[in-house]
């Protein structure tokens, strides 16, 4: 059970991994029908198969390049989701020999309401909000994931750490500030806001008077044919950028606060070294976000930037339910 969990983790880490590369390369609409694309299976590559498919969608000609961007990141999420079925069916099996069950359940409504967003982030046309909840979608499934692994894995910390153990709210109050920075780096993306401030610390000169809350933020958009290159102005644009950037600042102060306070007060070994763990990740974060503006988003730092976010979070999961429940 621990071992087919770990491989499910490893499994969706390479599908958030597809996700971030499949958004970043314009590939979302790669193929315009869910799950198949136009009709098919695999991608449309003979000449008669492009005839026909683009008969049936004169308004998407085929790209093959981007269709299958978006083919192999269908490919794996179909794996997963058969990996954590099998979890699901594990368990309920299991059950009554002290395997958790509610756990896998919740992640397998979780994968299948992701399959949905999936098949809405095509049929509404890359609408933002949907992307955004799909990002997080794939965050989630991920995270509980590893959660799950915590649950099964028998280790606990040796002795235990009174010391730290008073710290778990405030490893769990990270876990909230970060998922709402990884939704601010989602909505950035989701709204092609990436490009727009391209200077250091916060933004270009001018642009606080850029700066307007009331649009930026609007989870329902007027309805358009299609929301592929975004919708929004200039100045929304702007306000989402430098939101992120706000939040990257809060975000790395607070972990920075925790992760040193950890590594001063624990008696232990492990949160000594989950600390320096946790400091590591984040400060190559801060380095790939910094780098996303000095080189214009560079497609290999852009995904890595989603990566290592997730690894972020994955250590401060480490981090937090160890406080709580092993040390």
């Amino acid at each position: 059970m621990r071992r087919l969990v770990l491989v499910s983790i490893l499994l969706a880490i390479i599908v958030v991994s597809l996700g971030a590369y499949t958004r970043l390369t314009h590939a979302g609409l790669g193929c315009p029908d869910w799950p198949g694309c136009y009709g098919l299976l695999d991608v449309p590559e003979s000449s008669e198969q492009i005839s026909k498919a683009e008969l049936a969608f004169p308004d998407r000609p085929v790209e093959p390049e981007k269709a299958w961007n978006e083919m192999i990141h269908r490919y794996f999420a179909g794996v997963l989701g058969l990996f954590i079925l099998a979890i699901a069916i594990l368990s309920f099996r299991n059950r009554e020999q002290g395997t958790p069950l509610f756990l896998p359940l919740l992640i397998l409504c979780v994968v299948i309401f992701q399959a949905a967003l999936g098949m809405w982030t095509v049929t509404l046309m890359l609408m933002p909000v949907v992307v955004m909840g799909h990002l997080l979608g794939g965050f989630t499934t991920l995270c509980l994931l590893f959660l799950l692994y915590l649950r099964l894995n028998p280790y606990r910390v040796p002795g235990g750490d009174a010391s730290v153990r008073r710290y778990a709210p405030y490893g769990l109050l990270g876990v909230v500030i970060l998922t709402g920075q990884i939704a601010l780096g989602g909505w950035t993306s989701a709204n092609y806001a990436a490009l727009v401030c391209t200077e250091l610390p916060i933004c270009q000169a001018g642009w606080a008077e850029e700066f307007t809350i009331e649009v930026a933020f609007d989870l329902i958009p007027p309805e358009r044919d299609t929301y592929e290159h975004g919708h929004l102005g200039h100045y929304e644009r702007v306000t989402i950028h430098v939101m992120h950037r706000f939040g990257a600042i809060i975000t790395a102060v607070y972990l920075l606060w925790l992760a040193g306070t950890i590594f001063m007060k624990a008696n232990t070994r492990f949160f000594k070294n989950t600390a320096v763990g946790l400091v590591m990740i984040l400060t190559a974060q801060i380095a790939l976000g910094i780098s996303n503006v000095w080189f214009s988003l560079p497609l290999s730092v852009a995904v890595s930037h989603n990566i290592v976010a997730a690894c972020l979070m994955l250590m401060l999961i480490l981090l937090t339910y160890s406080l709580k429940r092993k040390a």
